[in-house]
């Protein structure tokens, strides 16, 4: 179980441009579930996404796992049981290394260092038999620098490489914004594959409202550091592109947009 209790998030404190984005805001997510975020720029979706990996502060409030209060914990050390894909696919790999010794460096993550090679030629056929089910011929390029393949093969690679050790949670910030239509696709039929078969408690930041409806078991749509809409079960598999379209509009005539 995932709570955020009570967290105040203030930017720019005691300046005139003073912004308190999260005020008082809480949210629980049971082991499991996989939440789709929406929302319009500035409304707090990936500020909450960073609250949760230690990437920034808070203010006030606690981060609980289990019941363990992580607030304090440096965003290193979250890493270890938290596994996040980036809307740059840049950001995943190291390009200028190896698909080989990228897997090989993402399989030691939570691992004590020692002596031993970090690259070990006896994990090649295990790497590879990860990579064929992509369906993207990577099994056939472990000695391709991760710089030289598409944006589609890196956001691939990155989001197998985030779960290659035991995570309990899955953390995604927009991974298909910067693909194609028919990229962004098959990343997500992939995203599913992976939290399903997994069973990973996912958070999904998306501006695809179809994928919104159609991926994950919850919705969230936040709006100035607010949950304005909260569906999960029923209410969930029965929503509509439609809906939330007409959801955002609201809140954009509320706003004077």
């Amino acid at each position: 179980m995932l709570e955020l209790s009570n967290i105040t998030k203030v930017y720019q404190g005691g300046t005139v441009n003073e912004t308190c984005l999260f005020d008082n805001f809480s949210l629980s997510v049971p082991n499991g579930q996989f939440v789709c975020v929406v929302g319009s720029n500035g409304s707090g979706k990936t500020s909450l996404l960073n609250i949760i990996c230690g990437s920034i502060p808070v203010d006030e409030g606690r981060i609980l796992i289990e019941g363990e209060n992580i607030v304090s914990m440096p965003e290193h050390r979250r890493h270890r049981f938290i596994g996040r894909v980036y809307q740059d696919p840049a950001r995943g790999t190291c390009p200028s290394m190896t698909i080989l010794e990228n897997m090989s460096i993402a399989d030691t993550k939570g691992k004590p260092f020692n002596l031993l090679p970090c690259v070990r030629q006896k994990k090649v056929e295990e790497y590879r038999a990860l990579l064929a089910p992509l369906g993207l011929g990577l099994e056939d390029k472990m000695g391709v620098r991760v710089g030289n393949l598409s944006g589609g093969q890196r956001q691939a690679l990155a989001l197998l490489m985030s779960t290659m050790t035991p995570i309990d949670f899955l953390i995604l910030d927009e991974h298909t914004a910067a693909l194609d239509p028919k990229t962004a696709d098959i990343i997500m039929q992939l995203t599913g594959k992976i939290v399903a078969e997994k069973h990973l408690t996912t958070l999904m930041v998306t501006h695809n409202l179809r994928y919104a409806v159609e991926y994950g078991d919850r919705l969230l749509m936040m709006h100035q550091g607010k949950a304005e809409l909260d569906l999960a079960g029923e209410d969930k598999k029965h929503l509509r592109v439609e809906d939330l379209l007409e959801k955002f509009n609201a809140i954009s005539v509320e706003c004077g947009n």
